[in-house]
């Protein structure tokens, strides 16, 4: 059996879900955003465990009565790295699903040809959607 979150695990949690759930539909933004309006500014990797791994937490976010605290999907489609990148996933149809959200609400991702400029960092794809045209910040950080 599974080991119980912790009060703070599930806080934290619960959090990033409740804020995500506040991007506009057709907007993106960043793991570290969401990490700064939620007062954790030093913890955006984990705001992108905690969305990887929603499936595992959802179940213990409940009320009183036991009902789930999230009753529409978290839209974790909508955060992306801080430089407008899509981040690798587990396989290529993961990545593509993204794009696919994203694509269904009319944001432009467009796919950069890195063999013609440097090398990126080994956890981006090849998928980049603009913050200047599609980003969600309410606080400027």
């Amino acid at each position: 059996m599974p080991k119980h979150p912790s009060e703070e695990q599930l806080a934290f949690h619960y959090a990033v879900y409740a804020k995500v759930c506040e991007i506009p539909y057709g907007h993106v933004t960043s793991y570290g955003c969401i990490a700064k309006l939620i007062d954790c500014p030093e913890r955006p990797r984990q705001v992108g465990m905690s969305l990887k791994y929603r499936d595992k937490y959802l179940p213990y976010l409940t009320n009183d009565e036991q009902m789930p605290l999230f009753k529409e999907e978290i839209p974790w489609w909508r955060v992306i790295n801080s430089q407008g990148i899509i981040s690798k996933r587990e396989t290529v149809q993961a990545e593509k699903r993204q794009v696919e959200r994203l694509q269904s609400e009319n944001v432009d991702v467009e796919e950069r040809d890195w063999t013609a400029a440097s090398t990126p960092p080994s956890s981006w794809t090849k998928y980049h959607v603009d913050f200047a045209k599609y980003g969600w910040f309410p606080e400027e950080h």
